[in-house]
């Protein structure tokens, strides 16, 4: 739909970073405007709204798409959150007193992002967008700013970059997306990758609903996930580096969570040394991998029956 790639751009062009310009991104946007199929951007307004009732209620009667119910945390943690810091919207303009869990909690478009956006392809568009950041700044540099000169940078196939914050952990966290991915999981895309100040730096929200994984906050997930469209593999990798191997408890905690999914799931465990590797190994579960960053071009498969490769 038209209206979804002009959301995309305006949301781009405003500052706000990669992972806030995606489709529910986009969609929520048109919400917040109360923009329907074939509106003009003109005719953008200013409404208070909530996340279930109004926001996904409203993107499923006009765009048809129907997110699940428990997806409510992902709009509010991996978009409206974002929008707020970047000036796009207000949270409880109407009532500012009201308790974080309120189930009156609301949001609306910020005056000065909807003085922005009713410009969009008029020539006053690009000198607005210019008042705007000049005022405001830009969220995706604010994002990246405080820890560029100390952060690890990582660059995804698909051009998307990070910073994560610095680090043992996300330092091995970026080996695993450097040298593992490329020689044990080729063609994977990156499907969620936290951060040790950020547990939810990037999710694909759209590609994780495609594989009925359904995200909420209090899902535990592993460190990264990376998916195979070609062979249908899930990676499923934890980062250790003090805790938190591939134990037998946690293989069953993630095949519950993944219930629905109906993937080839590979679980890993990646440490970044033999000593590390040493503190963990009675603790590890059978039929899972390890990945040593110190010996990054071999695999420990625990069970020799087969090599790498889904178990069900």
């Amino acid at each position: 739909m038209p209206e979804i790639n002009d959301a995309r751009k305006i949301l781009a062009a405003l500052g706000m970073p990669p992972a806030q310009q995606n489709e529910i991104a986009a969609l929520t946007l048109l919400a917040l405007c109360g923009l329907k199929p074939n509106d003009n951007w003109l005719s953008a307004q200013r409404q208070s709204t909530t996340i279930s009732k109004g926001i996904m209620t409203f993107i499923r009667n006009e765009y048809g798409r129907a997110y699940a119910p428990n997806t409510r945390e992902t709009f509010r943690r991996q978009v409206l959150h974002q929008f707020v810091q970047g000036h796009i919207a207000d949270y409880n303009p109407d009532n500012p007193s009201l308790p974080t869990n309120s189930p009156k909690a609301h949001y609306a478009l910020s005056e000065a992002a909807l003085k922005v956006i009713r410009l969009y392809g008029t020539d006053a568009w690009n000198d607005a967008v210019e008042n705007f950041k000049n005022t405001y700044g830009s969220l995706s540099a604010r994002y990246q700013s405080p820890r560029q000169a100390s952060g690890i940078e990582i660059t995804l196939p698909d051009g998307n970059s990070f910073i994560l914050s610095p680090g043992e952990h996300n330092e091995l966290q970026s080996q695993v997306i450097k040298q593992f991915a490329p020689q044990f999981a080729s063609g994977a895309i990156l499907l969620y990758l936290g951060d040790t100040a950020n547990k939810s730096l990037y999710v694909a929200i759209e590609e994780l609903a495609k594989l009925n994984i359904l995200v909420s906050e209090h899902d535990k997930l592993p460190d990264i996930i990376l998916y195979s469209p070609a062979q249908n593999w899930l990676y499923l990798i934890e980062v250790v580096t003090s805790h938190g191997p591939m134990t037998p408890k946690r293989v069953i905690e993630l095949n519950e969570m993944l219930r629905n999914c109906q993937t080839g799931r590979i679980f890993i465990t990646a440490f970044p040394s033999f000593a590390e590797f040493r503190k963990h190994m009675r603790n590890i579960a059978w039929e899972t991998e390890v990945w040593i960053a110190e010996v990054a071009e071999h695999l420990i498969h625990f069970n020799g029956d087969r090599f790498l490769g889904p178990r069900q």
